[in-house]
C-alpha cells in the first residue's frame, strides 16, 4: 500500500510530498482545473513502475528530477521474500526511488539499493494497478482480450508453461527450415566444395612452401654473380695465401721453440692457419653448390603461380587455404549427414508439437470455464454500474488437433462483445462502446480484477471520461465500493466521485516570478465544499451549488 510520494522537479513540481497514511483502505481523490497538472501524478507512479523516462520530464533548469515512494507491503510475505532473494530486504516496507537527469539517464534505487527498471518493474506488479487511458485503448484492441482473461481466469501459469514450450519449438522449427534449405542445394554445394577441396589436395600446398620458393628463386637469380664473387675470393685465397700457411706455422713453431713467450702467438698463428684452410675449403664448396639450373627457376615460378592462385581463392596465407580444406571436407561430412539431422530434428519437433497441442487443449478448456465466469461476473459489474440490461460475452475461437493455428498465447482468439441495449446482439467492442460506456467497462474490469490480485493500491485516471447523470453516480458508487478493501487514488473530473473522497487533494497551477508551477494540496472540509462546488456550477457557483455541494460531503461524513 502507498504510504508516502514525494517529487522533486518533474515537470511543473518543484517539491511535493504527499502523506497518504491517514487513508489506508479508502479513496482519494485529485481534483483540479483541466491542465492544471494532475497527471504529473500519473507520470510519477509511472517512472516508480519501471516504466520509460525522458529528459523532457525533467522541470527546467533542474539538473535532476527524483522521485521517491513509501510502500507498505503489509499481509504480503511473498513480495518480503522477493526483496530478500534480490538482497533488497528492509522488513516490511519498500522505498522505491527514480533518478532522472537531464540528459536522459535514469537509475533506480530500492531500499536504498541501485537495481535496475525491470526489477523495479516486476515488485511493482504486484504493489500498484494503474488504469489509465491507454488501458481503455487496450480493451478495444481484441488482441489484448485475450490477457484480461488469462489475468482474470488465474491461468498464467498454463500460459507460461506453454509459453516455454512454443519458444523451444519456434527455435526448432527455424533451425529445421534451414537445414531443409540446406538440404535443396546440397548437391550443388557438395559439388562446388568436392571440386575445391580435389583442388587443394592435387596442389598439396605446404605451410611456408612459398615463402622458401622464393628464397630459393631469389637466389637462383643472383648465382652468376654469386659465382663470380665467390670464385675470385677463393682464387685469392689459394693462389696468395694457401701455399704459404704451411712455411708460416713452421716458422713459428721455432720461433716457440727458442723462445716461450712467443709460443701462445705460435698457437694463434697456427689456429688461424688452419682456419683460414677450412675457410678456402667453405668457400670452394659453396661456389660448386651454387644453383645454376636455369630451368629449375622455370619449375619455381610455376609453382608459386600455382600457389598464389589457391590464396586468392582461399586465403591470404597458405595457412588459410589449408584450414579451409579443413572446414570444406567437415562441411562436406555435415552434408552427408544432412538427411539424419533433419530426421532428428523432425521427430523432435513433432514431440514438441504434440507437447504444445495437449497444452493447448488444456489452456483453452481454462479458457472457456474462465470465460463464462468473467461474462457472468461483468453482467453483474455492469448492471451495478447502470448497465442493467447490457449484454457482455467473451467469444473464444479455438484451433484443433488437424488445424491448431498456434500461436505464442496457444490457439484461442479471445474477443470481448458487448450490447449496451436490449434485442441487439453483442457485437466486438471497437464497433458499439461510447467513449463513456467504455470508461464503465474498463471500471468493470479493474474491479474484478483488482479482487482477484493481491495489489492493494489502484489508479484511476480519469476513468469518469464520457459519462454524467445516472452513469456518474454508478460509477462512484463502484469506485467507493473498491476503496472499501483496497487504496484507491483517483483523477476525476465529477463531483460525484469526488463526494466520496475519504481523502482530498487539489491541483493547482500557479506563476511566479515568471515560473509556472504546479502544487497539491491536501483539503479540509470547508475547502472540499468549495472544490466540489467549483467542479459542479464553475468558479463563480450559486449558493444552491454550495449547498449541493455541502449536502454531498456531509453525506460522505455519515
Amino acid at each position: 500500500m502507498l504510504r508516502k510520494l514525494s517529487v522533486h522537479n518533474l515537470a511543473l513540481i518543484d517539491t511535493l510530498q504527499l502523506d497518504f497514511s491517514a487513508v489506508s483502505a479508502g479513496l482519494t481523490i485529485f481534483t483540479g482545473e483541466t491542465g492544471a497538472g494532475k497527471s504529473i501524478i500519473l507520470q510519477a507512479v509511472h517512472l516508480l513502475t519501471g516504466g520509460r523516462a525522458s529528459q523532457s520530464w525533467v522541470r527546467n533548469d533542474c539538473d535532476q528530477a527524483v522521485i521517491e515512494a513509501l510502500f507498505d507491503l503489509g499481509d504480503h510475505p511473498e513480495l518480503a521474500l522477493f526483496l530478500q532473494e534480490h538482497g533488497l530486504d528492509d522488513g516490511t516496507d519498500a522505498i522505491i526511488r527514480r533518478i532522472v537527469s537531464n540528459r536522459g539517464r535514469s537509475r533506480v534505487f530500492i531500499n536504498d539499493r541501485m537495481t535496475t527498471t525491470k526489477l523495479i518493474a516486476e515488485l511493482s506488479e504486484n504493489l500498484v494497478n494503474i488504469a489509465s487511458q491507454h488501458d481503455h485503448q487496450q480493451l478495444l484492441r481484441s488482441s489484448s482480450h485475450i490477457d484480461f482473461l488469462d489475468s482474470y481466469g488465474d491461468v498464467l501459469d498454463l500460459r507460461d508453461e506453454y509459453g516455454r514450450i512454443f519458444t523451444r519449438w519456434q527455435k526448432l522449427m527455424r533451425q529445421l527450415a534451414a537445414l531443409k534449405e540446406r538440404e535443396q542445394d546440397k548437391e550443388q554445394r557438395r559439388d562446388f566444395l568436392s571440386f575445391q577441396l580435389q583442388e587443394i589436395r592435387e596442389a598439396d600446398p605446404q605451410p611456408g612452401e612459398d615463402e622458401e620458393l622464393i628464397r630459393e628463386r631469389d637466389l637462383l637469380k643472383s648465382s652468376t654473380t654469386l659465382a663470380e664473387l665467390a670464385g675470385r675470393s677463393h682464387a685469392l685465397l689459394q693462389n696468395t695465401l694457401l701455399e704459404h700457411l704451411a712455411e708460416i706455422r713452421k716458422n713459428m713453431d721455432e720461433a716457440a721453440a727458442l723462445d716461450p713467450e712467443v709460443k701462445e702467438l705460435a698457437e694463434r698463428i697456427g689456429s688461424a692457419c688452419f682456419e683460414v684452410e677450412d675457410l678456402e675449403g667453405a668457400l670452394r664448396d659453396y661456389r660448386l653448390a651454387l644453383p645454376m639450373d636455369q630451368g629449375r627457376l622455370e619449375e619455381i615460378n610455376t609453382r608459386l603461380a600455382q600457389l598464389r592462385q589457391l590464396q586468392r581463392k582461399y586465403g591470404l596465407m597458405l595457412t588459410d587455404v589449408l584450414e579451409f580444406a579443413t572446414n570444406a571436407q567437415r562441411e562436406l561430412h555435415t552434408l552427408d549427414s544432412l538427411e539424419q539431422e533433419i530426421t532428428t530434428l523432425e521427430n523432435a519437433g513433432q514431440e514438441l508439437h504434440d507437447s504444445l497441442l495437449v497444452r493447448a487443449e488444456k489452456l483453452s478448456a481454462a479458457r472457456r470455464k474462465a470465460g463464462r465466469r468473467l461474462a457472468a461476473a461483468m453482467q453483474d459489474e455492469l448492471a451495478s454500474l447502470s448497465f442493467k440490461q447490457s449484454l457482455f460475452e467473451v467469444a473464444i475461437h479455438s484451433g484443433s488437433v488437424t488445424t491448431p493455428g498456434l500461436s505464442a498465447s496457444g490457439w484461442d482468439v479471445v474477443e470481448f462483445l458487448f450490447s449496451a441495449n436490449p434485442g441487439e446482439p453483442p457485437k466486438p467492442l471497437a464497433s458499439v462502446v461510447s467513449g463513456g460506456e467504455l470508461s464503465r467497462l474498463m471500471l468493470a474490469m479493474k474491479c474484478l480484477l483488482a479482487r482477484r490480485d493481491k495489489v492493494d493500491t489502484v489508479i484511476f485516471d480519469e476513468i469518469d471520461a464520457g459519462i454524467g447523470g445516472e452513469a456518474a453516480e454508478a460509477v462512484a458508487r463502484k469506485i467507493n465500493e473498491l476503496a472499501s478493501h483496497h487504496q484507491v487514488l483517483c483523477i476525476t473530473h465529477l463531483p460525484q466521485i469526488a463526494a466520496h473522497a475519504d481523502g482530498h487533494f487539489l491541483v493547482e497551477k500557479q506563476v511566479s516570478d515568471q515560473h509556472t508551477r504546479t502544487t497539491i494540496r491536501a483539503l479540509d472540509n470547508k475547502e472540499r465544499v468549495a472544490e466540489l462546488a467549483r467542479m459542479l456550477g464553475g468558479d463563480n457557483p450559486t449558493e444552491q451549488t454550495i449547498a449541493l455541494a455541502r449536502e454531498m460531503v456531509s453525506r460522505k461524513s455519515v
